[in-house]
């Protein structure tokens, strides 16, 4: 099974595959970062991330997505608003992709990867690093988050089964920018 984690933005967004092998222990198949124009709008920027989202899904069709249910903190809602438009933009590549869609809260992300629902970002990277036995930290911090929604999902399926076993590998991480 391939697992596509996104973690969306609309300046950055990041995204990891992990291949989860039933019965076997998960390995990275490719992790990277969507970059959209500051000074480009709205449509342009979501725009650009359909498009590379379906090329990454196109190419590496992945058997399910999954991201972080959004988040809103009540002193920045245009900030929940924005990541709203992004999110929608996975969510409408999940429809039309015909790849199924997982939402999982953040601070069971971070639990299942650090043992902490409320661990800090560098913390994540750090987690996701040793779990999937790269060789440096995963960067930025978006790319890591998304590997680790990803890991998420296959820990939870991990625990679904008691033939799977415990996650690692030895493979150095490869970061692409699309």
């Amino acid at each position: 099974m391939k697992i596509l984690g996104v973690d969306p933005g609309l300046r950055v967004t990041g995204y990891g595959v992990i291949e989860y092998p039933e019965g076997g222990v998960p390995k990275l198949v490719e992790a990277g970062v969507i970059r959209t124009g500051d000074k480009d709008g709205i449509a342009a920027r979501l725009e650009e991330l359909y498009t590379c989202l379906s090329d990454v899904i196109a190419e590496l069709k992945p058997d399910v997505m999954v991201l972080e249910k959004l988040y809103a903190h009540y002193k920045h809602p245009a900030t929940a608003i924005l990541m709203g438009h992004a999110r929608g933009v996975v969510c409408l590549l999940s429809g039309t992709r015909k790849v199924p869609l997982v939402n999982i809260a953040s601070t069971r992300v971070k639990k299942a990867v650090t043992g902490k629902g409320h661990a800090p970002k560098a913390q994540v990277q750090r987690m996701v690093q040793h779990t999937l036995g790269l060789a440096c930290l995963p960067e930025p911090p978006d790319v890591a988050d998304a590997l680790a929604a990803a890991i998420s999902y296959a820990q939870s399926r991990r625990h679904d089964s008691s033939t799977r076993s415990p996650l690692a590998t030895s493979l150095g991480m490869t970061l692409r920018t699309r």
